[in-house]
Formats: C-alpha cells, sequence, structure tokens
C-alpha cells in the first residue's frame, strides 16, 4: 500500500511538473509568434517607404534603423498634408472674398442661335441671383423657357435655362436681355 501511494504521489508531481513545463512551453511559444508578429509588422512598414525616402543605401537595415526611416517618413507625410491644407485654406478665403483667377461672379452668358436662347448664370449661394426676374426678362423680350436646371456645386449655383423665341426677328435682342439681367 505503500508503494501503490509513493507511486501516486510521484504521477502527481510529474503531473505538476509537467503542466508547469506545458506552461512554460506556452509563453516560449506565444513569445516566439508575437516576436514572428512583430518580426513580419516591421518588414511591412519598411516595405512601404519609397527607396527616394531612405536615408541609408544599405540593402540590410537593422530594426531601429527600419523603424527611424518610417517615423520620418510619417513626419515629412504630416508636414506635407498641413502645407496641402493651409493652401486649400487660402485658396478657399480667396475665392470667398472675390478674389478668384480670371472671373468675379456672378457671371451671365447669353447664347443666341436661331430660335433657340441659352442662359448660364453662375452665383454664390451667399448672394442668390432672383430666378423669377431671369424669366420675366425672358417673357418681357418674348422668349418662352422651355427647360431651366440648376446645379450647386461648392458655394456656387449654375443655372442653365434654355428657352425659345416667339417673336421672329431679324436679330433677338441678346445684349438687351443681357443687360437688363445685370443691372
Amino acid at each position: 500500500m505503500l508503494n501503490i501511494t509513493h507511486i501516486q504521489e510521484e504521477e502527481k508531481m510529474k503531473m505538476r511538473r509537467g503542466g508547469r513545463a506545458d506552461c512554460r512551453m506556452e509563453r516560449k511559444t506565444v513569445e516566439k509568434y508575437r516576436r514572428m508578429h512583430m518580426k513580419s509588422l516591421c518588414l511591412k512598414l519598411s516595405s512601404i517607404i519609397p527607396k527616394e525616402h531612405r536615408i541609408n543605401s544599405k540593402n540590410v537595415l537593422t530594426l531601429n534603423e527600419s523603424l527611424d526611416q518610417a517615423i520620418s517618413y510619417i513626419k515629412k507625410l504630416k508636414e506635407r498634408i498641413e502645407n496641402l491644407k493651409q493652401r486649400r485654406l487660402t485658396w478657399a478665403m480667396r475665392a470667398t472674398n472675390g478674389v478668384t483667377v480670371g472671373f468675379q461672379l456672378p457671371i451671365l452668358e447669353v447664347r443666341h442661335r436661331d430660335m433657340d436662347l441659352e442662359i448660364l448664370l453662375i452665383s454664390r449661394v451667399s448672394k442668390r441671383f432672383m430666378f423669377h426676374e431671369v424669366i420675366n426678362v425672358l417673357a418681357e423680350e418674348g422668349a418662352d423657357v422651355v427647360n431651366a436646371s440648376f446645379s450647386t456645386v461648392g458655394d456656387k449655383i449654375f443655372n442653365t435655362i434654355h428657352s425659345k423665341v416667339l417673336i421672329t426677328l431679324l436679330f433677338f435682342p441678346c445684349f438687351l436681355v443681357a443687360s437688363k439681367l445685370c443691372g
């Protein structure tokens, strides 16, 4: 009986040791996989950096060198993004102040071809052009509106009006329509 108890105790001790050994083994494998994962992430990170932004021309870089290059590249990208945001804000401020390159709003363009009349009107959302005024002027001058559409892009409204001239004249007074709409 003493022998059986002794054997059972030894088996329990082995199980305990084996359990601890398994625990150690699990920790080792977990650490091994963690290191392999970190290494693959670092390789992916270094592969993303363009060759022209690499500081050293060595083929093989240490982990620290690779991380330093990635950090410097990310900082350059952040600076570039900030610069582009600043430029965009500057252009937006110029556009809202009316200092746009090439034109001042509102823009009115009247095209006349045979019996068709097309009016293109570009204005700001903040300074809306009265749409009914355009329709009234066209009616006064003898044109019938066939189609009208508008589109809003940013802070600008694009109006397009297609109309037919009802009065048959040798020339339709487009300049008169444009002067009434602008003035």
